[in-house]
This record gives structure tokens, C-alpha cells and sequence, in this order.
């Protein structure tokens, strides 16, 4: 699978993908919402799904999406979640 970083298209990297959980059940997951229209409608059925397989879900959104998340969020993030979901969406 290729996936293209979309913050640097003249020199793509290559990057292992992250681990898969061993589990959901009991897992604290984040849903990142960056502000885009619509990916709190995909993050809402996601959530859903994966609370259905025994996940708690903790939601961030950031205050835009045309600039990264900042530093205190992504601090947040990294202290309560095991893995965070990004919606992409428009």
C-alpha cells in the first residue's frame, strides 16, 4: 500500500505503518476532528462502531485545519489515547 504524505509532495518518505492494537475492548481511543466540514458526520459513526467492540472514545477537535494541531493538543492526545482516529473529510 502507497500512502502520500500530503504536507511534503516533492519528496515522499517512506514510514512504517504504526502497530495495530491487540484489542479495542477497554482501549482509549482518540477521534481528532481538524475542522473540516462533515468529519464530525464520519467521526460520530465511528465513534459509534467502535464503542459497539468495547472501545471508550475520548473526541479532540482542532481549531483549524489549515495549520497542525498544536503542541497542547497533540500533548493531550498522546497522555489519554493509545491511538487517535484523524477524520478527513469535506
Amino acid at each position: 500500500m502507497i500512502i502520500l504524505d500530503p504536507t511534503n509532495e516533492r519528496g515522499p518518505r517512506t514510514r512504517p505503518r504504526a502497530p495495530r492494537l491487540a484489542r479495542l475492548d477497554g482501549a482509549t481511543l482518540g477521534l481528532l476532528d481538524i475542522s473540516k466540514p462533515r468529519g464530525d458526520i464520519f467521526l460520530n459513526r465511528l465513534a459509534g462502531l467502535l464503542e459497539q467492540r468495547g472501545a471508550r472514545i475520548v473526541r479532540f477537535r482542532k481549531p483549524t485545519f489549515t495549520k497542525p494541531a498544536p503542541q497542547d493538543l497533540r500533548q493531550e492526545i498522546h497522555a489519554k489515547c493509545v491511538a487517535v482516529i484523524e477524520a478527513l473529510a469535506d
